[in-house]
């Protein structure tokens, strides 16, 4: 199975409850690494945006919110994209955000047609990480900003001990409780999953990986004492 069909099986159930059970297992961190992310760019009031990986448009709302950007959000999964459609309604945004399906390997846009590019939880389910962010960099503009969010290891070994416990069990537990059969399957599924790719994909492979893509002044920060990872820079060229 490749990597973006397994992807769109794994969230497939996820959608009805997707936002409010992100939260809950993420002690409401997951709000304020997207805060964070979508300060990086908010920042350069950029005109037009793409949201990539946008799931239920959570991150591209977020955006609109922050900016007065156009914002073209694309995902994988049709299940996703069809809760991030009604979400973008009730939120009154749909004469500003734009959702469609598309793989994040292979764009359907032309090349620099965007002011700024964000993305999360998207690397850990591509086949190559480093030609993905190529990618992504093509359709970005000189001078353009990307940014970035994913989940993280904790660098410390006594935070990364109760990281373990928590992701081995108390997560796909309540995931269970809270979410039914498909949270417990991702739960069993994620801090694995997040291990093993930072154990291929350690963070200066990932910085090198955005430079050679075309991307200079490339930060990152760690959050919440290691849970999450925020990323951002420019593309080159400007």
């Amino acid at each position: 199975m490749s990597n973006n069909a397994f992807a769109i099986e794994l969230f497939s159930g996820l959608p009805q409850r997707y936002d409010v059970l992100a939260e809950v297992l993420s002690f409401g961190q997951n709000a304020r690494w997207r805060r964070d992310l979508v300060s990086h760019l908010s920042i350069h009031r950029p005109g037009s945006i793409l949201d990539v990986a946008t799931g239920t448009a959570g991150v591209a709302i977020s955006l609109a919110a922050a900016t007065d950007a156009r914002i073209t959000g694309v995902d994988i999964s049709d299940a996703m994209l069809q809760r991030g459609r009604r979400r973008v309604e009730r939120s009154h945004l749909a004469n500003r955000i734009d959702l469609e399906q598309a793989r994040a390997e292979s764009l359907p846009f032309p090349s620099e047609s965007f002011d700024a590019v964000s993305f999360t939880y998207l690397l850990r389910y591509v086949a190559d990480p480093a030609a993905t962010l190529t990618e992504l960099a093509r359709v970005l503009r000189p001078g353009g900003h990307m940014s970035s969010l994913d989940f993280f290891v904790p660098p410390n070994a006594g935070w990364r001990a109760m990281w373990r416990a928590y992701t081995r069990t108390l997560l796909p537990a309540a995931g269970l409780l809270l979410g039914g059969r498909s949270w417990w399957d991702v739960g069993r599924f994620l801090g694995p999953n997040i291990e093993g790719f930072y154990g291929r994909w350690p963070l200066d492979r990932i910085t090198d990986s955005w430079k050679a893509a075309g991307m200079v002044d490339v930060e990152w920060r760690v959050m919440s004492l290691g849970g999450g990872l925020v990323m951002w820079g420019t593309k080159g060229g400007a």
